[in-house]
């Protein structure tokens, strides 16, 4: 398509029902109460001038530009700060209005670079724009002369966009987009009067600034002040194409903006369901890893894994695969071979790729990356409520009197979401922070959390069973909503009113005081709309599947289910993580979380597919590894994951990956997994993908190719192939066939098409008869399964314990500019934020052991070592230190330890004991330091 252009209207919208009549130069418009001329007048379809006002951000009246004349009101009042009121008469345009905005531009244009052709904004520049809308053909002023700021300097310190001072007319719409809507109040206008600037810190740089490269105020500026390199590089983009991020799970849409078939810019889109507009560093500027030289784009075979690598044709690679696969199960049984899905592909490529591995294959043995993360959301959220996923969208946040946010970081993990909840926060909601580590937002400009529990790692239930046993026990039940919709309560009420769930009898194993896990309960209780945000901090745990029911428990007993701004909400890490959930990616599951147990549903795909589906669920993912050490399992399909080094124990899965006959990778880079692989599949990456994402709120988004595949095919089209070749017949001519057979066999997707997507934007399922434009706030009359059932969760501590050889406990997590095992963002200009992992520890760990800040030390375990700088840090708590597992190189999981979650099998993450030293052969900085050689004069 051409380039798309979002209206403008000026302010933001106001709530409530158009009950204001306007006439704006004789046009009449029906406005809600509270909404300003300026928004009213261009729903008139009457464009007013302006350059301070945006409808994203509140209205600020200091450009001048937008003057109009109200019958009866003296002056000429700015239309952007002026609200409408019954029956008043607006004029636009009058010999005097027309005056007043040519001298004020004129003003502007006498202290800004003529130089608008040269301009790399030249063309998509709002100053230039309005100089001609109000007529402005001359100067009075000269140009250049007398006071100016044509001198000013340029910063060019961020690897992502310029600062050119010459060019900033001190709009404050820079200011005002990272007060407003990330939230991060990086900016001021420093100065007065003539001397006022924008400024990122006194005397700083954007990079040296808190700065967090969302984009929001190069969107707003409507100047070239705030530019993208890129666009500065090659130029205005002329088309644009609707698509979907494919970082974490929030699901952001842009406008991938080209000229000619290159890759300019990603604008967020304002009509984007999950970010209205919104981005953060990674989907805003870290595009650049789809062209990077890196980049594998032909299929390659090998021997053995010790053999280098030999580029072959699509037809040998896919021949290759087909055959050694038909072969090892002619050696070993059906059973011999399996495969995994990516939570980075569309709903459509892991579709097939489960359905090649269930039809083609012919077992069960399929399973996925949600494994490794969010696999005790899906068991907890459907043994209480009877689905597989969260219950709210993300606008449902505004709605919110508590947020509790548990085991999750969104302003470095979900950036965009966390905006949205920062901007709630900072109107009045009460936040409530359950986390070992000190997270930005406990506090932070306009944001402090009434509550932050720091419990010991492994505690989480202990935690919300007292969090529960005061609600119980202090009747702050919701009992009508529990009669009347709920099931097991009485049970589960004994429970946990129990005196060992009490807050005082659980201190001693969460570390938390018991007087503030009280007054945080009472907190949640009284709401009223009191909603639950969580991540990998509560399902990469022992008991990550009971903290998930119980979260559920807590939610169900104060009725905070079916509206707005409730709700227990898991924020999934990866950009299709739900998706692929969803498309029958786990061994004992059919789409839609369908049992492969029930006939009635192996019937619809034994009908379809033409061939029989096994009844017993196949291998999970670690069962896949202990069968290929014990022999019985040979050959593995590996569908966009780096499990070489996102899984846990890495030995024991590099000694299960060299144990294979036949590893075949499907992958954008040589990442560590394909170093155990024989035969290697290039993928697509998000900009050639033609599909759908789900994020995190079961929103389905269109994914547009913004370019052709540079491997030369679909990997959809790769997996097809390869079925056809084992002698399975599986044809489709597009991709939009595909959503076409998953919603004729998945009731929760059984109205989703691509004809639908591209008319509505995005839907969140259930999308069917019944909901046919989705459902964007789950169990509101009924729990999916009927009624909520109240399920016991008991307590029961981790078997991994520190000791005195291992005397601290490792926690993990993510960093704002890296994503996942960083195999994308570490080939983009992200790496000037984060080009290492670091561990945080506390300064009486680091003191004891005589580290220093900076220092490289030696992270050890009972299964493995690595080494990595200390960054010494109050954020974590006595005895706990902190790292990240982005990198490669450090390996982070070269210690994490074989123990899981009772229900799925979702590694332990989150509880490692370690032990933390000096490196071998280091010396501490402290010493360094005193031992320089004093520094001779002159020298």
């Amino acid at each position: 398509m051409s380039l798309l252009k979002e209206p403008d209207l000026g302010t933001p919208a106001r709530k409530g029902a158009a009950v204001v009549d306007v006439e704006v130069d004789g046009l009449s418009v029906t406005v809600p109460e509270g909404t300003s001329v300026l928004r009213a007048a261009a729903l008139a379809g009457v464009d007013i001038p302006k350059l301070c006002a945006t409808d994203s951000l509140e209205a600020f009246g200091s450009c001048r530009l937008c003057l109009v004349e109200v019958d009866g009101v003296k002056g000429t009042p700015a239309s952007c700060t002026t609200p409408v009121r019954p029956g008043m008469t607006v004029r636009t345009q009058s010999p005097k209005l027309e005056k007043l905005r040519r001298g004020v531009m004129e003003l502007y244009i006498s202290d800004h670079p003529l130089d608008c052709l040269t301009c790399s904004a030249n063309g998509d520049c709002e100053l230039q724009d309005m100089s001609g809308v109000v007529g402005l053909r001359n100067v009075r002023y000269g140009v250049g002369e007398g006071e100016n700021h044509l001198d000013a300097p340029k910063d060019t310190s961020n690897p992502y966009f310029d600062f050119d001072a010459s060019k900033c007319i001190v709009c404050s719409r820079c200011v005002r987009a990272c007060d407003e809507v990330q939230g991060t109040f990086a900016l001021t206008i420093a100065g007065r009067g003539f001397d006022s600037k924008v400024s990122p810190g006194a005397d700083e740089l954007f990079m040296d600034s808190e700065c967090v490269s969302c984009g929001a105020c190069v969107q707003a500026c409507p100047t070239a002040t705030l530019e993208e390199k890129s666009v500065v590089d090659l130029g205005m983009p002329t088309r644009s194409v609707l698509t979907t991020c494919a970082y974490c799970g929030v699901g952001c849409s842009f406008k991938a903006e080209l000229k000619g078939d290159e890759l300019v810019r990603m604008v967020p889109y304002k009509d984007g369901g999950a970010n209205e507009g919104h981005s953060c560093v990674k989907g805003r500027f870290a595009f650049g890893y789809a062209s990077h030289p890196d980049r594998q784009l032909s299929p390659m075979v090998r021997e053995k894994i010790t053999d280098p690598w030999r580029e072959v044709s699509w037809e040998e690679a896919i021949t290759t695969v087909a055959t050694t696969m038909r072969d090892i199960q002619a050696r070993h049984g059906v059973a011999s071979i399996g495969g995994i899905t990516s939570s980075r592909c569309t709903n459509e490529e892991v579709y097939v790729v489960q359905k090649m591995i269930r039809a083609a294959f012919g077992n069960n043995n399929v399973d996925t990356c949600a494994r490794v993360c969010h696999s005790p959301t899906g068991y907890g959220l459907k043994q209480t409520f009877g689905t597989s996923a969260g219950t709210q969208d993300f606008k449902s946040v505004a709605e919110s009197d508590v947020i509790v946010v548990i085991g999750a970081n969104p302003t470095d993990g979900h950036p965009v979401f966390a905006s949205r909840m920062k901007r709630r926060l900072r109107e009045g909601a009460k936040l409530i922070v359950i986390d070992p580590r000190r997270i930005d937002l406990v506090r932070s400009p306009h944001i402090e959390a009434q509550y932050h529990l720091p419990l010991a790692p492994g505690t989480n239930v202990a935690m919300i069973n007292a969090f529960a046993h005061v609600i119980v026990t202090e009747g702050l039940v919701a009992e009508d909503f529990v009669a009347e919709r709920c099931e097991d309560y009485a049970e589960w009420a004994s429970f946990i009113a129990q005196p060992e769930n009490s807050p005082e009898a659980l201190e001693e194993i969460t570390g938390v005081p018991a007087a503030d896990v009280r007054a945080a309960a009472r907190l949640y209780a009284a709401g009223p709309n009191s909603a639950i945000y969580y991540g990998l901090g509560v399902t990469e745990h022992s008991q990550g599947s009971t903290m998930v029911m119980g979260m559920a428990n807590l939610a169900m007993a104060t009725g905070n289910i079916g509206r707005d701004g409730v709700g227990v909400n898991p924020l999934r890490g990866q950009n299709n993580v739900q998706g692929s959930c969803d498309m029958g990616s786990f061994p004992h599951e059919l789409p839609g979380y369908r049992h492969v147990s029930d006939e009635s549903v192996r019937d619809i795909y034994q009908e379809l597919w033409g061939t029989p589906i096994l009844p017993e669920p196949g291998l999970r993912i670690p069962n896949m590894f202990d069968a290929a050490i014990d022999g019985t399992f040979r050959a593995l399909y590996v569908q966009g994951e780096d499990i070489a080094q996102s899984d846990p124990n890495t030995q024991h899965v590099h000694k299960a990956l060299e144990s294979l006959e036949l590893v075949v990778v499907q992958d954008l880079f040589i990442n560590e997994t394909a170093k155990f692989a024989h035969v290697f599949l290039p993928g697509t990456s998000f900009l050639e993908k033609d599909g759908t994402f789900t994020n995190a709120e079961r929103r389905i988004n269109r994914v547009r190719p913004v370019m052709k595949p540079k491997t030369g095919k679909h990997e959809w089209e790769i997996v097809a192939e390869i079925a056809q070749a084992m002698g399975y017949p599986m044809r489709y001519d597009s991709t939009s066939q595909i959503m076409d057979e998953i919603a004729l066999t998945t009731p929760t997707f059984s109205g989703v098409s691509f004809e639908l997507l591209d008319k509505v934007g995005s839907v969140q399922w259930p999308c069917n008869p019944a909901a046919p434009e989705g459902t964007p706030i789950m169990h509101k009359d009924a729990f999916v399964r009927g009624k909520g059932r109240f399920m016991p969760t008991n307590y029961v501590p981790t078997k991994e314990r520190s000791t005195r050889k291992f005397p601290l406990i490792l926690t993990t997590g993510r960093i704002l500019s890296q994503y996942n095992v960083g195999a994308q963002t570490r080939r983009t200009a992200n790496v000037a934020w984060h080009p290492e992992d670091i561990l945080e520890i506390h300064p009486h760990d680091a003191e004891v052991r005589g580290i220093d800040d900076g220092d490289t030390v030696s992270l050890a375990s009972r299964v493995g070592q690595t080494s990595l700088r200390a960054r010494i840090s109050d954020r974590m708590p006595v005895g706990v230190v902190y790292t990240t597992f982005h990198h490669p190189v450090t390996g982070a999981n070269v210690v994490t330890t074989e123990h899981s979650d009772w229900a799925t099998n979702c590694p332990e993450y989150k509880v490692t004991a370690v032990q933390v030293g000096l490196a071998p052969g280091v010396t501490p900085t402290r010493h360094r330091a005193e031992q320089a050689p004093v520094p001779v004069a002159g020298s």
